[in-house]
């Protein structure tokens, strides 16, 4: 039988009471584990978040950087029959496109102050896109770029 500090056998109740205590101490551990178990998976959580949202931002500035030479190329081909640069621009927009890049369609469409920078104004068909001046770009259905258009607007009378 277990003796206490006075070297007396110890009693029922105080084997109860230390079993109370070892309970206790027990259920202690065991939630300063959850918590720290739950503090770990929302820090990783939160790191790959961050992550995601760095990764994000980078691929932004590149494809903004990236986009007037793009354009450059567009304008190249316009005014070279060079079937190697046809070819490379297909490559280019098939990579962007694999990226999330999408050009946004604007020509002949309703003018959309969301994805579009109106820079010009033309007689012709109200809130038209008549002409893009430059090509807009959503990112994942997000604005990269709004395109900048040519919007029509009813002739105005002489007074």
């Amino acid at each position: 039988m277990k003796e206490n500090k006075d070297n007396k056998p110890l009693k029922k109740e105080e084997y109860e009471k230390k079993i109370k205590e070892l309970e206790d101490k027990v259920e202690s551990l065991d939630n300063s584990w959850k918590r720290a178990l739950a503090d770990y998976k929302n820090l990783e959580k939160r790191t790959a978040e961050e992550k995601e949202s760095f990764l994000s931002f980078v691929k932004i500035q590149v494809l903004e950087s990236f986009l007037p030479f793009f354009d450059n190329l567009e304008k190249l081909e316009e005014h070279s029959k060079d079937e190697g640069l046809k070819i490379t621009l297909k490559d280019l927009q098939r990579v962007l496109n694999l990226m999330g890049v999408q050009e946004i369609e604007a020509e002949g469409k309703d003018f959309d102050p969301n994805t579009m920078e109106a820079i010009e104004m033309t007689e012709g068909e109200k809130n038209k896109v008549l002409k893009i001046h430059q090509k807009g770009y959503l990112l994942n259905g997000n604005l990269l770029r709004p395109a900048k258009v040519a919007v029509g607007q009813e002739k105005q009378e002489e007074k």
